[in-house]
């Protein structure tokens, strides 16, 4: 495997014949990587941003992967080892799965993966797609969130099944608000998820958040609902109540500390929402941990 030189390679196992292998190209000029990949791997490839060439044949075939696009590629009948060229300022997410591992994936649903056919299964797969709104914010996620590295794993791992049911879904996203298959716009209803999550304590609002991300109001909402499956209210209520919650497991701060840090003027409403969320007050929760 060569590294990228100002740039960032990394491969996180999910579990056995399961790999995540993140790319990123920091520097100003073209850069590869390359790895030996077995012919019992399936590989897909993202292009979150910039352009990634795929490199086959020692040159003599190359598969323009363009941001915001997705490939597949699989081939029972040879190895096929990753030869990745990254543009400048590129960042990929690939996959590799073991077609043993996904089987068990997609047993139930083998008749709906045109690969996995049985006039199909032993034939060469290579399929590109553009990639849909929920896809880009899943793989934004992987790319960009930092949790403790105990956890790291765990979320990872979450959010890789995500991804692989948003791409073989096979429905069309028909009730997608159309400003979403703009990549510029889904970026916005993730800072607008960022924001509130910066400022729990003090959040914006609605009107606020809406012009401070440059979308109307109506498309903060549907777009927040569209790609997080939640209204923003809602979104900072769960927020808050998690976060409340670890801080009193902590055990380094009191409720009204606490109430005061999820953004609660009055601690007596932070125990009513507590207990409505929990079913138990602050006080209570604390004592039993």
């Amino acid at each position: 495997m060569k590294n990228i030189a100002e740039g960032s390679i990394k491969e996180i196992e999910i579990e056995q014949g399961f790999m995540l292998i993140r790319c990123a190209n920091e520097g100003d000029e073209p850069r590869k990587y390359e790895r030996k990949i077995e012919k019992t791997y399936i590989q897909i490839h993202f292009a979150l941003q910039g352009e990634g060439k795929l490199i086959f044949s020692g040159g003599h075939y190359v598969m323009a992967v363009p941001q915001g696009e997705s490939a597949l590629l699989y081939n029972p009948n040879q190895d096929l080892p990753i030869h990745l060229e990254l543009a400048s300022h590129a960042k990929f997410i690939t996959l590799l799965v073991s077609i043993e591992r996904f089987h068990s994936f997609f047993s139930e649903e083998a008749g709906l993966i045109h690969f996995l056919d049985t006039e199909h299964q032993d034939k060469k797969y290579y399929f590109k797609k553009e990639m849909m709104p929920k896809e880009l914010v899943v793989l934004h996620e992987i790319f960009n969130f930092h949790l403790r590295p105990s956890l790291e794993g765990l979320f990872t791992k979450g959010k890789v099944y995500e991804l692989l049911s948003l791409y073989f879904n096979k429905s069309e996203e028909t009730d997608a608000c159309p400003f979403l298959k703009d990549e510029n716009n889904v970026k916005k209803i993730l800072l607008a998820k960022t924001i509130i999550i910066e400022r729990v304590a003090n959040p914006p609002s609605l009107t606020e958040l809406a012009s401070e991300i440059g979308l109307s109001l109506k498309k903060l909402k549907d777009g927040f609902k569209q790609i997080y499956g939640d209204t923003v209210f809602n979104f900072l209520f769960e927020y808050k109540m998690d976060l409340a919650r670890n801080l009193i497991e902590s055990k380094k701060y009191n409720v009204t500390e606490i109430s005061e840090m999820v953004g609660y003027t009055a601690p007596s409403h932070f125990i009513v929402a507590f207990k409505q969320k929990f079913g138990t007050t602050p006080k209570q929760y604390m004592m039993s941990v």
